[in-house]
């Protein structure tokens, strides 16, 4: 059997048909939210374990701001356990002098999502967050800028935790 149509007109009847076929996947809904917009809320009501660490610190301050605007909450549903370490590396080292002339900050967080209610624990993950950094010839600059790349890593590790917790509780 054969067939009369053009080449083009078939090229054109599979794109359309493969269009269609992507876009039947599309959600018209926000990534984090449910059906009643209570992603929200249940961010907000999230407890976090107490820091050990100046790292952890940033990183406990940081997620308490993006879930709730900064405020712990009275009456917690979820709470999570988290565990920040860290370290710094010289990456590029000055042959001459064997001193290292940029870094790498890694930190790396543990964490775990458990409702409190019923003690279920929802999530567990790891997340690492990096910074690179110069290190510049004063003393005290090279403490500074050690100091503001293991914040700028704690800052996106935040980052990486808060997303996963948004997409556990917006389940």
């Amino acid at each position: 059997m054969s067939s009369n149509l053009k080449p083009s007109t078939v090229l054109r009847r599979s794109l359309l048909i493969g269009a269609a076929l992507l876009l039947a996947g599309c959600q018209a809904r926000p990534l984090y939210q449910d059906a009643n917009g209570e992603t929200r809320g249940a961010l907000a009501a999230i407890s976090y374990s107490e820091a050990s660490s100046r790292i952890g610190l940033e990183t406990r301050n940081r997620l308490i701001f993006l879930t709730s605007g900064g405020k712990e909450p009275a009456a917690p549903e979820y709470r999570v356990e988290l565990n920040v370490s860290g370290g710094v590396a010289g990456i590029l080292l000055e042959e001459a002098a064997d001193t290292p002339n940029a870094g790498r900050a890694a930190i790396v967080g543990t964490y775990t999502l458990t409702r409190i209610s019923d003690d279920t624990v929802l999530k567990t993950g790891r997340r690492t967050g990096v910074a690179l950094f110069d290190y510049p010839r004063q003393e005290y600059a090279k403490l500074r800028a050690v100091r503001d790349a293991e914040t700028r890593a704690a800052r996106e590790l935040a980052e990486s935790i808060y997303a996963d917790l948004a997409m556990a509780l917006g389940r």
